[in-house]
Formats: C-alpha cells, sequence, structure tokens
C-alpha cells in the first residue's frame, strides 16, 4: 500500500505539476488567440445564446429520445460542480492565499476557450447508436488523429476516474455531509445514496438529463442567495478582500530563507489546479455530454461549455471566495470544509452548518449521477453495450462502498486519474487544432465587430 502511494503522489506531482499546469493554461490562451478573445469580446452573444435562450421552453426540450443542448449544458455542469466549489475553494486560499482566487478567474477565462474546442470536436465527430448521439474525446481522438490507441487509454482511464473521483468520493462526501449536517449514519446513507443512483442511472442519460436540468438551477439559485445574503451584510469588507486577492497574486516577497516571489508561485500553483478541478475544462469529461445534445449547430454547443466554465468558476467558486474572505473565515487553523462552514455560520449561525451539509449533498450527488455517464460511454467505446447493467449496478454499489469506507487513497489516486485523463485530450487538442476557427463562429452568427 505504501507503494502504491508513492507511485501515485510521483505521477500526480507530474500530471498536476507546473509543466502541465503551463500545457493546460498555454492551450486556453492558444485557442482564446485563436477565436480572436471570443468569449470576452462576444460576451453578449454567447450570452444570449446559452442563458438567454433558457428562458425559452422550446429550447430547453430535444426530440424523443435525445437531451436538449441545455439539458447538456446542465449534466455537464453537475458533473463540474462538486466539492471543488466548497472544499476546492477553501483549500486554495488555505494553500495559495487570497491571490490564489486571481489566478482561478484566468484559468476560467483562458478555460472558457478550452471547453469550447472541446465541445466543437466532440459535436463534429460524434456518431450515432441506438437512436442516441456519442461522442467524446475518444472519438475524436480515433477520428480526427487515426489513434485508437490514445483513445482507448482515455477511455480506460475516464472509466476508471468515474468510479473514483465521479462515484466514491463524491458519495463519501454526501455521506459525511449527512452525518455532519443531520446526524444520519453513513450506513444508511449509503444504502440510500445507492437506491437514489440506480435509480437514476437505470434511465439512462436521458433521465439524468430530468434530473439535472432541474437540479443544477435549483442548487445554483439557493447557493447564490445564501452567498449573497453573507456578503452583503459583510459588504464593507468588500473592497479589503478584493485587494487581498490582487495583490497577493502578485506577491512578490520571498518566503523565509525562500526565493523571490514564493507567494505568487503558490498563489497561480494553487489558483490554476483548482480552477481546473473545479471546472474541468481540458480534462475531456465534458465533451462526451456535449456530444449527446440534440443539435446541428457544434459553435453554439461550444458556447454552452463557456456558460458551463463561467458558472461554475466566475460565479459560484468567486462567491464561496468572498464569503470566506469577507467573514475572515481563513484566518484560522481550520481547513476544508470547516473554512467554508464558519464563514456562513458568521450570519446564518446554525442553519449555516446545515447549508453546506446541504450544498455538498446536492452538489455532489450530482456529480455522481453525471459521472456515471462518462463512465458508461466511455466503457461502451472499449467493449460495446453489452455489459452496461452490470456496469451500473457496480456503479451504485461502488456508492455504497465510497459512503462507508475511508477513501483517502482513492481521494487521492482519482485526482491523479483526472490528470491523466487530460493528457490525451490535450494532444488532441494541438494537433486538432485546425478544426476550430473564429471564422466559422463569425459566419454561423453574424458577430457584429
Amino acid at each position: 500500500m505504501e507503494n502504491i502511494e508513492k507511485i501515485n503522489s510521483l505521477i500526480n506531482g507530474i500530471v498536476w505539476g507546473p509543466f502541465m499546469l503551463s500545457i493546460l493554461l498555454g492551450i486556453g490562451i492558444f485557442y482564446t488567440i485563436k477565436l480572436k478573445f471570443f468569449q470576452v469580446r462576444h460576451f453578449k452573444v454567447w450570452w444570449r445564446l446559452t442563458f438567454l435562450s433558457m428562458f425559452d421552453k422550446s429550447s430547453r426540450k430535444g426530440e424523443k429520445g435525445k437531451i436538449s443542448p441545455f439539458q447538456a449544458m446542465a449534466t455537464a455542469l453537475a458533473g463540474a460542480i462538486g466539492t471543488g466549489n466548497i472544499v476546492g475553494v477553501a483549500s486554495a486560499i488555505a494553500l495559495g492565499g487570497a491571490g490564489a482566487i486571481f489566478w482561478m478567474w484566468i484559468a476560467a477565462v483562458f478555460g472558457m476557450a478550452t471547453i469550447y474546442a472541446e465541445n466543437v470536436l466532440g459535436m463534429k465527430y460524434r456518431t450515432q447508436k441506438n437512436g442516441k448521439y456519442v461522442g467524446g474525446p475518444m472519438y475524436y481522438i480515433e477520428k480526427g488523429l487515426g489513434q485508437k490507441w490514445l483513445a482507448v487509454i482515455f477511455a480506460v482511464i475516464c472509466t476508471v476516474a468515474a468510479l473514483g473521483m465521479g462515484n466514491m468520493t463524491q458519495a463519501n462526501s454526501v455521506a459525511g455531509a449527512l452525518k455532519n449536517g443531520f446526524g444520519i449514519s453513513p450506513e444508511i446513507s449509503g444504502i440510500i445514496i445507492a437506491i437514489a443512483v440506480g435509480i437514476i442511472i437505470f434511465g439512462g442519460i436521458d433521465r439524468i438529463a430530468a434530473l439535472t436540468e432541474k437540479l443544477v438551477p435549483f442548487m445554483a439559485v439557493l447557493y447564490m442567495l445564501a452567498s449573497a445574503a453573507v456578503i452583503i451584510i459583510n459588504i464593507k469588507a468588500v473592497p479589503a478582500a478584493l485587494e487581498r486577492i490582487f495583490t497577493e497574486a502578485f506577491d512578490l516577497r520571498s518566503a523565509a530563507g525562500g526565493f523571490m516571489g514564493y507567494g505568487m508561485a503558490r498563489a497561480l500553483k494553487y489558483g490554476i489546479s483548482r480552477g481546473v478541478f473545479s471546472n474541468e475544462a481540458g480534462l475531456g469529461s465534458s465533451p462526451i455530454v456535449h456530444a449527446a445534445a440534440d443539435s446541428s449547430d457544434p459553435c453554439r454547443q461550444g458556447m454552452w461549455g463557456m456558460f458551463q466554465v463561467f458558472m461554475d468558476t466566475i460565479v459560484l467558486c468567486t462567491l464561496m471566495a468572498l464569503c470566506i474572505l469577507t467573514t475572515q473565515s481563513d484566518v484560522s487553523s481550520l481547513d476544508g470544509i470547516a473554512v467554508s462552514t464558519k464563514a456562513f455560520e458568521s450570519v446564518l449561525g446554525n442553519g449555516g452548518k446545515i447549508f453546506i451539509s446541504l450544498s455538498i449533498v446536492l452538489f455532489a450527488f450530482a456529480t455522481l449521477v453525471s459521472w456515471s455517464y462518462y463512465g458508461e460511454k466511455s466503457l461502451e467505446y472499449l467493449v460495446g453495450t453489452k455489459p452496461i447493467t452490470i456496469y451500473r449496478i457496480f456503479y451504485a454499489a461502488a456508492a455504497y462502498a465510497g459512503s462507508v469506507m475511508s477513501i483517502s487513497l482513492v481521494w487521492d489516486i482519482s485526482d491523479t486519474l483526472n490528470g491523466l485523463m487530460a493528457v490525451p485530450n490535450l494532444a488532441a487538442l494541438i494537433l486538432l487544432s485546425k478544426e476550430i476557427n473564429y471564422s466559422e463562429i463569425k459566419s454561423t452568427h453574424q458577430l457584429s465587430r
């Protein structure tokens, strides 16, 4: 076991190290330039075609047996919104200082271009099986690059990662939140989670999408309202919090006995890594579900990906960061969930603890059911549809196991697998960059200069 931990630690240090993070950020910068800063210059365009279109009921429904573009985004956002929006933000601040939030923003802005490219490729190279669209990195790696072996590697890693990071770790978070907030034992929670997951995933993407299109808006609004209450009550502390974010992002002071710019280096490292962990831009998970959308417009589906990253990191992560910083909850020996809980308890009292517990339950459960689809489609790519029923049973059973056991090693290995997913996906994003063009968006959506 000790050897496994050492090997995993070594690999993790590479896939989440400076080199890989630089590539992730670099690809985002490359596509931002290639798309002429589309996510910033044409904010009104993609906002109108995504968020504002949600109020048109006809645009929220796909053909029978297919999911709508909104449902695809909701499912992808459900997969991205998880404990990273609560624990990830708190740990980013604890490890990298308030300046880490600035670099999370930077990662998100460039990540919007990366996820746009992923989703466009997912749409262009998708195929139909049993009347449903299927796609993702394994398909554009095989068809676009002609590298079946690399597509297989991605699919294998994604299948295993779905059981770990997408399932057991999220189930463990749900069980822990139910115990801390409501006194429910993990054994009982595990049974409830396993049954609920089974009921949903046996309905396939249709049932998963039907859940996420209702759950994601609900939990996002609930989260924003509670966060706004904390921030408004501490509104006078907002300028100081923002000042900390910007000044600590470029902290060039040296640590004792260390090197100049140590503070900035830590802020940059943890801001980018936690940002990518939160919104999943570049990992290759998002295109799997976006490719299933009942849409013939790759560009617009790519914009739904932009909206996904914007909501996840720019909106939700920023709200949590301001809650923590304006209440000065980070100035303590607490970490992770305890820091976030303290921020909300300072305003909502015991209700703050209940709110954080409820948020973790909703966020983590949404991630859990969404990642079942990622794992299922990856397994289907590898061996066909015959073992899918067995996979779903095993997935529900793994949710129970994750609820009742200590899974610190599973967390660590899953984090490594998430990073490894990005390797073949990033290779495809680099080599298929000719497929992504600003002129295609402009001609399709008649952008003004």
